[in-house]
């Protein structure tokens, strides 16, 4: 009989907000620590984000964050890249903490299935998907069947548990 699998903790940051986004996605099960509860107040306010990216990544953490700029930011980039980061992001800066726990729950199952894969990344949390943000995949040709590659998807109804 093999060992239970270890559920993944997710370093939760700022930008989602201290208390609402961790709350719902605590109720639902996931293992979470938010910038605030690791830092602690004023702190969180303080840390630059190339040093939570750092620190959550070299304790083995996934990171949740919202950040629509996120892919053009050479500094967090290379942070993300250095410390082999895991960064699952929501890219709408317009959505409320409901809302947001809404993606990251009905994307559950392709967020857990990523985190087995080898860092770095960032993924883009969509209404039904994750799409890779970084590293950036080329993009397939127009009419070109034998030169197609396909930029990764992971959703929800193509993984399992």
């Amino acid at each position: 009989m093999s060992p239970p699998k270890r559920q993944p903790k997710f370093f939760i940051d700022r930008s989602l907000g201290r208390i609402a986004v961790a709350a719902g996605l605590r109720e639902d099960g996931w293992d979470i620590v938010t910038l605030a509860e690791h830092y602690g107040m004023p702190r969180d306010e303080e840390v630059a984000d190339t040093e939570w990216i750092a620190d959550a990544a070299s304790r083995g953490w996934l990171i949740l964050m919202k950040d629509k700029r996120i892919r053009h930011r050479s500094a967090e980039i290379e942070a993300v890249t250095t410390n082999k980061a895991k960064c699952f992001v929501i890219t709408r800066g317009d959505l409320t903490s409901a809302d947001m726990v809404r993606r990251f729950i009905t994307n559950k199952q392709a967020i857990f299935r990523a985190t087995v894969t080898s860092g770095p990344y960032i993924y883009s949390v969509q209404q039904d998907r994750l799409d890779q943000l970084y590293p950036k995949k080329l993009q397939p040709r127009q009419n070109c069947q034998s030169c197609a590659i396909a930029k990764p998807r992971i959703t929800a109804a193509n993984t399992t548990m």
